[in-house]
């Protein structure tokens, strides 16, 4: 890998370990509170919850390298990039750590439809890519679900 190759992949992966870390963190402060919350029957089990957004975020840094590597990313895919992983860690933040449910879920809400208009982004510049990062959009669709659940519940 060249030098020009091996920067333009930094500078994809660093701002998804970025979001992840932030996201990570904001978790974690707040499991404490999260963990005495009753949740729905239907809840994901909390083990699967790290494995699933490890793959995303994984799915999202190969399948964005390779493209890098072959063309230029569109403004209009940065853009939505950016405000998926922005939303993303708002939502972190808010339901977690702030613990505003009603608000976290209005950050959801926003993160998902802004997954979505990124998924569909993609399918029109590269349907295999959207194929492969589809995870993402049907993962904050139940995230989405459970978390809207919990408040009600709450």
């Amino acid at each position: 890998m060249n030098k020009n190759k091996f920067l333009k992949s930094l500078y994809i992966i660093i701002p998804i370990v970025i979001v992840a870390v932030l996201g990570s963190v904001f978790v974690r402060l707040g499991m404490p509170w999260y963990e005495n919350l009753t949740k729905p029957s239907e809840w994901v089990p909390n083990i699967l919850i790290p494995i699933v957004w490890t793959i995303i975020y994984l799915a999202f840094g190969v399948v964005l390298i390779i493209w890098q590597n072959k063309e230029i990313i569109s403004t209009r895919t940065i853009i939505l990039l950016v405000l998926n992983g922005f939303s993303n860690v708002l939502w972190c933040l808010l339901f977690f750590t702030l613990k505003l449910t009603l608000v976290g879920n209005i950050a959801i809400l926003i993160n998902l439809i802004a997954g979505y208009l990124l998924l569909i982004d993609i399918y029109h510049n590269k349907k295999l890519y959207a194929y492969i990062l589809s995870i993402y959009p049907i993962w904050l669709s139940i995230a989405t679900t459970l978390n809207i659940a919990m408040w009600i519940l709450n």
